[in-house]
């Protein structure tokens, strides 16, 4: 039995063109699309069509970073599947920020507020949530953890989906946020596998923490040394590596040219299932 996995950086349900150019205060404050060659860069609400491209994607489950927290429900919805949301960072007023989001999403950007939502296309068993970084300055960070148990594997297994903190000055922050939360992870799992990702925010190669998970927690599977975004396994075997959309998959149509979704691609990989449950007791 194969068990296929997604993780995705929403960009708080926003474009993201590969000609910078396209990205003009006119367009954030008139909220005027920009059209260069291939793409157009649009200031709307794109739920519709991030909703059809996750729900059109071949996963059990999805670990999505920066996602509105008011998509959850209908995304969970759309996609067939059940939901685990924990708030991150800028959630007072929520219903304030929602309306401004709504009204000029580039504007409001991050401020609408985040959320880390792990999507199963099957039956969600337990949440818990942990509190990484508890903010709000430096911004909050949490760890989503669930245990379900996806239809296709028929099995249990738990999920771990975080957001680590962002940029170098940074990185000590994100290594002790990952690090907290495979430990943690960890000893909520038990003996079930484990899968463990999101935006990490560590490129392998400039950090040994990989190395430790590996050693200390057998989590295994970074996608690449210059990648961000990972799907950490312990219990599962690989069968499809992590690795990154092409840009162009992440595309959608709009006219003559495209609307790129995300400053992040998603990131996919298939695992094998252990051939009995583990003992989770």
């Amino acid at each position: 039995m194969e068990l296929r996995a997604l993780t995705w950086n929403l960009f708080h349900g926003r474009d993201h063109p590969p000609d910078p150019a396209l990205e003009t205060w006119r367009s954030r404050l008139l909220r005027i699309s920009e059209r260069g060659a291939t793409h157009v860069q649009v200031n709307r609400d794109l739920f519709d069509v991030f909703a059809a491209l996750i729900a059109g994607a071949d996963w059990d489950l999805a670990l999505l970073q920066e996602c509105p927290p008011r998509w959850s429900g209908a995304l969970a919805e759309a996609c067939g599947a059940e939901a685990h949301r924990a708030l991150t960072s800028r959630n007072s007023l929520a219903p304030l920020r929602s309306l401004l989001a709504r009204l000029n999403p580039d504007l409001v950007a991050s401020n609408e507020g985040g959320s880390n939502v792990t999507l199963i296309r099957g039956e969600i068993r337990g949440r818990r949530e942990l509190a990484l970084t508890p903010g709000p300055v430096p911004e909050r960070r949490t760890m989503a953890f669930t245990r379900a148990v996806p239809a296709r594997l028929g099995l249990e297994l738990c999920v771990a989906n975080l957001h680590a903190s962002a940029g170098p000055s940074r990185r000590g922050d994100a290594e002790r946020e990952v690090e907290l939360a495979a430990e943690r992870a960890c000893e909520w799992a038990g003996r079930a596998p484990l899968l463990l990702g999101g935006d990490l925010n560590l490129r392998p190669s400039e950090t040994g923490l990989f190395d430790r998970l590996a050693e200390r927690f057998q989590l295994t599977g970074a996608t690449g040394p210059e990648s961000l975004d990972h799907l950490l396994s312990r219990g599962l075997e690989s069968a499809a590596p992590p690795a990154p959309w092409p840009p162009e998959r992440r595309d959608v149509p709009a006219g003559d040219r495209a609307i790129r979704l995300s400053d992040h691609a998603p990131v996919e990989a298939t695992f094998l299932a252990p051939s009995s449950p583990a003992d989770t007791g």
